[in-house]
């Protein structure tokens, strides 16, 4: 019979130590709740991690982070860190937004973008002569999408009409639309969208589907606070996240995956682990997506509301990644590898780059770091690291045989590589001392997600950060049961999955003051 070594009630349960549950644990340890963690694996993070080949510790799937920003004007991410966690971590400042090369010959572009709002709308200037007006109006209304989003949020949900009509009206004006949509409106030239748009594969649909508000929030916090990248890895952030769980109280069970989320009479009640551990609770965070929570993990199925499945039916899974780590026996001055960031397209037609997602075909776009760029120190002295990250759709993978596997993934680096070398004139096949490929296969054996999608539910307008804000609400289908992650309503990107972890906690903290309230 197993032994737990841990307590049979907990105030809350956290599944998963991806960023959100991590996050999650850490705000109800120091808010003095009774909490544990569960994780599948022997290690935090989910795709916040690395791995070691031979010389080379590669980052997992961390390209930069988005507000950040640096001591003097500290962003979302580094208040959450220092100021409410308390935690002292080492973080570096990446130089230039990125160079985005676009190699259709018709549409041929390759320029360096950098922060800062002024500079930004002066390189595109010089690029795009006649594009500084509708550039500068384009960062003025972004400016304000952002204080409109931190007005909403002081106001705990419940903003004052008046106050936003009165001083966001721009705001309320574009929120239903596409970024296509506003950039035309705001006449900005083409070439210059193109520019303007480099940072779509961070939401990987086309431009034509993905909300402007969601965007440019991200872009702004980008050119006002620049991109950060901790020094140690994205295992950095993740272990020290752990570590103070584990100093202030709460319990961190690893190689232990939660089974079950036990329900009784729309309520949670406790979880059943795989070890045939049971915890009473009556509060569950989970890391893990919706679909999964209700298709796999509540129990009894009966227990599941038809809207629930509906809802979950309703949205698209999210792309997956394909990531290419290259250890290089030449450094990045020797090679020619002169940036951190790479954003290389076939075409700026990001309807095309998105079609390419769905086939086994290499996909059209790249998104490639050279980590010695900004941590020279990362890899031995004469080595450098390079990772290029491409794009699929989960179904694309779903017919993959075993027997074609390891063919097909060769093949589909072997063209990213060439890909890279052409567009930037490097030559970098010689010098390849450790190569290591994974796939979308890869990533759903390591996190359980489908097919490893790694961005979520895709964000159309209609159920982008806003409509998911709103409707949180009205989705709450178990009493007792919050989601946090890259599914939750904050939606994708390390920032969002860090800050979702943290929201979660506070709501399952004001359940629990209410339940305390009504005994």
């Amino acid at each position: 019979m197993n032994q737990q070594n841990f307590d049979r009630s907990y105030e809350v349960v956290v599944i998963g130590a991806g960023n959100g549950g991590l996050t999650a644990a850490t705000q109800l340890a120091i808010s003095g709740k009774k909490v544990i963690l569960f994780e599948q694996h022997n290690l935090p993070g989910g795709f916040a991690t690395s791995f070691i080949r031979g010389r080379f510790e590669f980052e997992a799937t961390l390209h930069e982070l988005c507000d950040y920003g640096p001591s003097t004007n500290k962003g979302s991410i580094r208040k959450l860190f220092e100021d409410d966690f308390g935690l002292n971590l080492d973080f570096v400042e990446i130089p230039e937004a990125f160079r985005l090369i676009i190699t259709n010959p018709k549409e041929k572009l390759d320029i360096v973008v950098p922060f800062g709002v002024e500079n930004f709308i002066d390189a595109l200037e010089e690029v795009v002569p006649g594009s500084a007006e509708s550039i500068r109006n384009y960062t003025k209304l972004c400016d304000e999408i952002v204080n409109a989003i931190k007005y909403i949020t002081e106001s705990e949900g419940n903003p004052d009409k008046n106050i936003l009509i009165k001083n966001y009206k721009n705001f309320l004006k574009v929120t239903p639309y596409t970024l296509d949509q506003v950039n035309e409106a705001l006449k900005i030239p083409e070439k210059a969208q193109n520019i303007l748009d480099a940072y779509w594969c961070y939401i990987a649909i086309p431009t034509s589907r993905v909300n402007f508000s969601f965007y440019a929030a991200m872009h702004y916090y980008f050119l006002i606070r620049k991109a950060y990248f901790p020094k140690y890895r994205s295992h950095g952030f993740t272990s020290a996240l752990e570590s103070k769980i584990r100093e202030i109280g709460g319990i961190v069970q690893y190689n232990t995956k939660v089974e079950k989320i036990l329900v009784e009479n729309g309520k949670v009640i406790g979880v059943e682990t795989s070890k045939g551990d049971k915890i009473h609770t009556n509060n569950v965070i989970s890391n893990a997506s919706p679909t999964l929570i209700y298709n796999n993990l509540i129990y009894p199925k009966d227990e599941v509301p038809e809207i629930a499945y509906k809802n979950v039916n309703a949205r698209r899974h999210a792309i997956s990644c394909f990531v290419v780590y290259l250890g290089l026996d030449k450094s990045a001055e020797e090679l020619g590898i002169t940036n951190y960031s790479y954003h290389i397209y076939d075409t700026s037609n990001t309807e095309e780059i998105y079609e390419s997602f769905k086939t086994l075909n290499p996909p059209k776009a790249q998104a490639t770091v050279c980590l010695n760029n900004i941590i020279p120190d990362c890899s031995p002295s004469g080595t450098c690291m390079l990772t290029i990250t491409a794009f699929f759709l989960p179904e694309a993978w779903k017919e993959v045989t075993a027997k074609d596997y390891f063919k097909l993934k060769s093949r589909i680096a072997n063209d990213l590589i060439d890909t890279f070398e052409k567009a930037t004139g490097t030559s970098i096949k010689d010098h390849i001392e450790e190569l290591e490929i994974a796939t979308p296969q890869t990533l759903t054996r390591y996190t359980g997600t489908y097919y490893g999608s790694a961005y979520g539910y895709e964000t159309d307008p209609w159920d982008s950060f806003m409509p998911r804000l709103m409707a949180m609400a009205d989705e709450k289908y178990i009493e007792g049961l919050e989601v946090c992650g890259g599914f939750s309503a904050n939606c994708q990107s390390y920032t969002n999955t860090l800050l979702s972890g943290q929201i979660a906690a506070f709501l399952s903290i004001l359940d629990l003051e209410k339940k305390e309230e009504d005994i």
